[in-house]
């Protein structure tokens, strides 16, 4: 059986505050909060821009020993440069501190842009970039850029994790993915395939391509912002204890506009009783 872990998209919500947070609650204080009731938090601030390693290893203090962070990998790499010319891009954001979540370090998740369809020599050649394991992350990370000032820069990896393994998700939103020649490519490269529902907003695509399965639920009924019902979350359980008598799962609850997230996700841990 794999292993499964349920958490949210991030975790710093104003709204969240008085209602899955209890009320005078320090800001400080909710990721410790939420890590107690979940198995796993998406660092998504790290998709907007290259985070501190500072943050990096309060994040790793803050939680339990066995917890897991998912990161998104940033939008420079993806929807700026679109995959292209993109290893110093990438050795900057494994060196941003990355690396300080030691081996609270989980999948790394890539989001595709809606506008970029499937291009089978581009992928590919971005999955040969990308580090399968802290040891590599560490290598890239050093030849990082002055976007990324040695001084803060983290590129040696943690004393006896050097071996331990990276992987890493593709969320794709162009409907070309939905290919066997895509999908065959991830398994190829063993990259798992994103279980996206988004309320039909992009495509979503049930494969799995890795020994991961990676699952984002953004709305049921509404793109962020509707919650799911007792029998949507009942169908998500099934299919999550199918997967996982194969492969590990991961799911995150991306619902966050009206708070559904968390409660979400401790509904749903209650079903698969983890």
């Amino acid at each position: 059986m794999g292993e499964v872990r349920v958490g949210i998209s991030g975790w710093t919500y104003a709204g969240w505050r008085g209602d899955f947070y209890p009320r005078g609650l320090p800001q400080r204080a909710e990721l410790a909060y939420a890590a107690e009731r979940l198995g796993s938090v998406e660092i998504n601030g790290s998709f907007y821009s290259l985070r501190r390693r500072s943050s990096y290893e309060t994040w790793h203090d803050q939680t339990p020993d066995d917890f897991v962070f998912a990161v998104k990998g940033g939008r420079f790499v993806t929807h700026m440069k679109r995959l292209r010319d993109v290893e110093t891009p990438l050795a900057n954001f494994f060196a941003s501190g990355v690396l300080a979540l030691r081996a609270k370090l989980g999948p790394v998740l890539w989001q595709l842009p809606p506008n970029l369809a499937f291009d089978a020599h581009l992928l590919a050649g971005f999955f040969d970039q990308l580090p399968r394991t802290i040891g590599d992350a560490a290598a890239l990370a050093r030849r990082h850029d002055d976007k990324m000032p040695e001084e803060r820069a983290l590129t040696r990896a943690p004393q006896g994790l050097a071996g331990r393994r990276i992987r890493h998700a593709l969320e794709f939103r162009h409907e070309s993915f939905c290919t066997d020649e895509a999908f065959d490519l991830l398994r190829a490269h063993d990259i798992a395939t994103v279980v996206a529902d988004s309320a039909g907003r992009w495509p979503r695509a049930e494969l799995v391509t890795s020994d991961l399965a990676y699952v984002r639920l953004h709305g049921d009924q509404e793109l962020y912002t509707s919650g799911y019902s007792d029998p949507a979350l009942d169908a998500w359980a099934a299919r999550i204890r199918e997967w996982s008598e194969q492969v590990d799962v991961v799911v995150y609850f991306d619902n966050d506009a009206k708070g559904f997230a968390p409660h979400d996700a401790e509904r749903l841990l209650a079903r698969l009783g983890t």
